[in-house]
């Protein structure tokens, strides 16, 4: 027998392929001339029986699918299936390309195989011809459909409309459900149905402990089956005898809710789960068009278009939060019957899916995430940069081709810097001393950086200065307060105010404030160093929203305890968990890169989100550790005394909350 087949190089059809191959025949592929070298690679790959394999130049929207006269005399007569895979399926598609590729193309391919005169026609549909009837829609359903509007609804309703109206040779047609990857590889070929969440779920994981229990939406019934699942019956039931004519779902039997959904994936990417989940319904007592007037204010058009690019979400998928539509399969498992031919359950593959979205279809993966392709040629200022994190930053950027500005108060340090940054390969680095909490100072540094380098392009505020004390110690320091805030806070915002005005006139800027993970744990001790962070960090959450729109970028780092010279005087550092200079310049890189409004653990957003909940339980905690890590002797004022070894209470509760200021 010989097969004529139309999309073999599409997704179902490359798995199609394998199926026929095991079979005897003569395969036909049809090809644009343009795809016959893509497609002769992929048949190598698959190890095809080329001696059996012949390409057909054709065309889905052409006549007869482009076939001369003389062609179609040969194949006459010498097809005895004819599969029909080539389509759009693409939610997201404009009404023109799909009418042309789904609706045209079909009476193409249904036209020359009647020119044929093949034993059977085989249509591969879906189950979108139902569009979003309520309730359940039968194998022998067609003419039922409601809620076709959608261009896939339609296309595919009027393609399969089509296949139904002509006579002249026999057919089967195939309604597959949302089709997944392969359930023991997990490939598949692009970003569809469920992947669209992935994104969602993967800024989860990020985020959050795996633990911690989230909210999420429940919805309708997703119907969806693995692609290995969609060959397999095609292959068996187009092979059958005697189901002509017959239409067969290939379809889960019992499909579950957009919630559960979700969470399988979650914990397949062993992100947190989706425990409460609100209903979307609830949300029907809304009134169309107020809902309509809603989507039309533009700050709601804003706020919700940002959120589906984040996630890469488009807005036709959230049509189907409440799809209505069960399917019956009924026809289908009674041809499968005695094949042992089994629907595989999500849960057992959904681990395979995840993996390979994020090893091959993740979008991130597809973007310039190098520094270099942020900062190379690029005017950047890091202060505080002879030490610590923003020595570390420096000559990170310094090997991926900034224009360098380093700004600390020691000169000769600075200048000792400079000479092993360039020994290092910087190409550019500018040297400039001052004392940012000194606004003639930090006011000068602005206005010599802007006369002899026309401004900045990424502020990274790094310096700082930290004062672990109690507040019963600081009845009478209140300069301890005065000049935490001189530096951290008026000191950051003298340069951002300063270069500011340049960045918002060439519609291009970065400001990025180091920050503490203290400012949302709210640590005991550092009530001075977490009030002039906190300070800085609203002014950045306000500054964002009013630069939003001229692509002026504020991040803020909540930064977790790291190994710098700061930290030195108070000596139990010693024995708890810090995160190195190096390892807290890659926080950096990720917001240069990404440029994110916030960077912080997952430990840190979880005690804010406590904090938030359950302020007082937080309170008994954070009362805890003060009485747990006493203040040091510099801050009683003693002379400075052996370190004590830190009992195995505070050691335990310090690698609880790793990263946190105590």
């Amino acid at each position: 027998m010989s097969y004529f087949v139309t999309g073999g190089s599409g997704f179902i059809g490359r798995f199609l392929l394998p199926k026929l191959f095991d079979r005897t025949g003569t395969i036909y592929l049809l090809v644009r001339s343009g795809s016959k070298n893509k497609l002769k690679s992929m048949l190598k790959d698959m190890d095809a029986p080329m001696d059996r394999i012949e390409l057909v130049s054709g065309d889905l929207t052409k006549k007869n699918l482009g076939l001369s006269a003389k062609q179609i005399s040969t194949l006459s007569n010498n097809i005895k299936h004819f599969f029909h895979l080539a389509a759009i399926y693409d939610m997201s598609a404009g009404l023109d390309v799909q009418q042309q590729a789904n609706v045209a193309g079909t009476q193409n391919a249904v036209d020359l195989a009647a020119e044929l005169k093949v034993s059977c026609f085989h249509h591969i549909s879906s189950i979108a011809v139902a569009g979003l009837y309520p309730g359940v829609f039968r194998e022998d359903m067609f003419e039922e459909a409601e809620g076709l509007e959608h261009p896939y609804f339609s296309t595919k309703h009027a393609a399969e409309a089509v296949v139904r109206k002509q006579q002249k040779v026999p057919v089967r047609i195939y309604r597959p459900a949302m089709v997944l990857g392969h359930s023991e590889s997990g490939e598949m070929d692009k970003i569809d149905g469920p992947y669209y969440f992935f994104k969602l779920i993967q800024k989860m994981r990020k985020a959050f402990p795996q633990w911690m229990p989230m909210m999420g939406i429940e919805g309708g019934r997703l119907n969806m089956v693995p692609v290995d699942y969609v060959v397999a019956v095609i292959d068996h039931i187009a092979h059958q005898k005697g189901l002509d004519g017959g239409c067969f779902h290939i379809t889960d039997p019992k499909p579950k809710r957009i919630g559960t959904v979700l969470n399988i994936f979650a914990e397949a990417a062993n992100a947190p789960q989706m425990n409460m989940r609100i209903d979307a319904r609830v949300f029907n007592f809304i009134p169309g068009a107020v809902k309509q007037g809603l989507m039309m204010l533009s700050p709601v058009k804003r706020i919700r278009t940002q959120i589906l690019n984040d996630l890469g979400i488009p807005p036709d998928i959230l049509t189907f939060i409440n799809y209505p539509t069960r399917f019956d399969d009924r026809e289908t498992q009674k041809a499968l019957k005695g094949s042992g031919i089994k629907l595989p359950k999500l849960k057992d593959y959904a681990w395979a899916l995840w993996d390979y979205w994020e090893r091959h279809l993740d979008p991130d993966l597809f973007i310039d995430r190098s520094l270099s392709g942020r900062v190379k040629g690029k005017r950047v200022m890091v202060t505080g940069a002879t030490s610590g994190i923003g020595l570390a930053v420096a000559q990170m950027l310094a090997e991926a081709g900034a224009r360098l500005i380093i700004v600390a108060r020691g000169a000769d340090k600075l200048k000792e810097t400079a000479k092993e940054l360039k020994q290092a390969g910087a190409d550019e680095v500018h040297v400039y001393s001052a004392d940012l909490s000194d606004e003639k100072s930090a006011n000068g540094l602005v206005q010599t950086v802007v006369n002899e380098l026309g401004g900045v392009d990424i502020l990274i505020n790094n310096a700082g200065r930290s004062i672990r004390r109690s507040i019963a110690l600081s009845y009478d320091r209140f300069h301890d307060f005065e000049r935490t805030m001189d530096l951290n806070y008026f000191g950051s915002l003298r340069l951002i105010m300063g270069f500011l005005p340049g960045m918002a006139e060439r519609g291009l800027g970065h400001v990025i404030n180091i920050s503490s993970i203290g400012v949302l744990t709210n640590a005991p001790r550092f009530s001075a160093y977490v009030a002039s962070k906190a300070a800085l960090d609203a002014f950045a959450r306000c500054a964002a929203a009013e630069y939003n729109d001229v692509n002026v970028a504020f991040t803020t780092i909540n930064m977790p305890l790291v190994r710098t010279p700061m930290i030195a005087p108070t000596k139990m550092y010693n024995s708890v968990p810090t995160i190195s200079p190096e390892e807290a310049a890659l926080f950096i890189k990720d917001a240069i890169i990404r440029r994110p409004q916030r960077i912080a653990t997952r430990l840190g957003v979880f005690a804010q989100v406590m904090h938030a909940l359950a302020p007082k339980s937080m309170e008994v905690v954070m009362n805890t550790a003060f009485n747990m890590f006493p203040d040091s002797s510099a801050a009683l004022g003693e002379k400075e005394s052996a370190a004590k070894d830190p009992s195995p209470e505070q050691m335990a509760f310090a690698s609880l909350m790793r990263g946190v200021h105590w």
